[in-house]
């Protein structure tokens, strides 16, 4: 009998540390992404990167510039990571603007949109998952996309 209160004196506690160490949930959300035309190739970005269309990377309207994201097509299950390195999109009903490079590695190209889910994979530098949280401009994109 002693032996199992020592046993559960010490897994109890490393269970509870394995827990914590893991953090909160990331962040997710859904929506329809676009991505950018030829046009905007060569163009600085909110970040002050140059947009290269062959680059993975994606606009988005309050992700801290930097954070790396999943995005996940839902329509054909292709996945690809890309850093978020602008702003926008600015069409109420897009949550996000891809690269070139980006939205051919989902399958959405032909298409021009796609309807996919971006998970939070690395926060930015300076901040933390618990940073990437909805805020009123997430509100109002799923209420006008619902």
């Amino acid at each position: 009998m002693t032996r199992l209160y020592i046993f559960l004196f010490i897994l109890i506690p490393a269970l509870s540390c394995t827990s914590e160490e893991q953090g909160p949930d990331p962040f997710t959300a859904t929506g329809e992404a676009s991505f950018y035309g030829r046009a905007f190739n060569g163009q600085k970005t909110a970040s002050g990167d140059i947009y290269k269309m062959d680059s993975l990377t994606a606009a988005h309207l309050y992700l801290p510039l930097g954070t790396i994201i999943e995005v996940k097509n839902l329509d054909n299950g292709r996945v690809v990571e890309v850093v978020i390195n602008d702003r926008g999109p600015y069409s109420n009903d897009r949550l996000l603007d891809l690269s070139r490079a980006a939205a051919d590695s989902l399958g959405m190209v032909e298409d021009g949109t796609a309807e996919v889910r971006i998970t939070v994979v690395k926060a930015a530098e300076g901040y933390t998952v618990e940073d990437s949280v909805a805020t009123d401009r997430q509100k109002e994109y799923e209420r006008n996309a619902g």
